[in-house]
C-alpha cells in the first residue's frame, strides 16, 4: 500500500461523529447505577453509542495509517500498536486503543457476555480514554500538515 494524504474531511467527519456519540453517552442518566437501570433502554443506548464511538476512533486511526503511512491494519487490535510505531500515539494511548478494539469486538461478537454494570462503569469511567486517544490523533494530524490533503490542495 502506498501512502497518499490523510483526507481532512474524513478526519473532521469522524471526529464529529465520535464527539456526538460521546455526547449521547453523557446525556444518559449516569449519576448512579440505579438511576441508569431505571429505564432498560439506557443500556441499549449506552451500548450503541459506545460501540459507535469506538468504531469511529478505530476507523480514524485506520485512515491515518492507510493514507499517512501506507499501512493496512486489518484487525482493530493492531491499530493502536501501529499508531505507536509510527509516532501518532504514545505507548499508553496505543495500549488504550488496543483495549478499545478488544472491547468493541466484545460488544459485537460477545454481546451476551457484557453486563449492564460493566457497561455503566465503562460509560462513567473510561469515556475519557476515548477522548484522550481522539485528541492525540487530531493533534498529530494538525502537527503533520504535510501528510494531509491540506498540503496537497492548499485550500482545506
Amino acid at each position: 500500500m502506498t501512502p497518499s494524504s490523510i483526507r481532512m474531511e474524513v478526519v473532521a467527519e469522524r471526529a464529529s461523529w465520535i464527539r456526538r456519540m460521546l455526547a449521547g453517552i453523557r446525556e444518559l442518566p449516569l449519576s448512579s447505577y440505579e438511576k441508569f437501570m431505571e429505564d432498560p433502554r439506557n443500556c441499549a443506548a449506552a451500548e450503541s453509542y459506545l460501540r459507535r464511538a469506538l468504531e469511529g476512533v478505530l476507523d480514524l486511526g485506520r485512515h491515518v495509517l492507510a493514507k499517512g503511512f501506507g499501512v493496512a491494519a486489518t484487525e482493530y487490535k493492531d491499530i493502536g500498536p501501529l499508531l505507536v510505531k509510527h509516532g501518532v500515539l504514545d505507548t499508553v494511548e496505543g495500549k488504550l486503543l488496543r483495549e478499545m478494539g478488544g472491547y468493541r469486538n466484545r460488544l459485537v461478537h460477545f454481546y451476551h457476555e457484557v453486563g449492564n454494570k460493566e457497561l455503566y462503569e465503562i460509560c462513567t469511567e473510561r469515556i475519557v480514554d476515548v477522548e484522550r486517544v481522539l485528541n492525540s490523533i487530531l493533534k498529530w494530524v494538525e502537527s503533520n500538515p504535510e501528510k494531509t490533503s491540506k498540503a496537497m490542495d492548499g485550500n482545506e
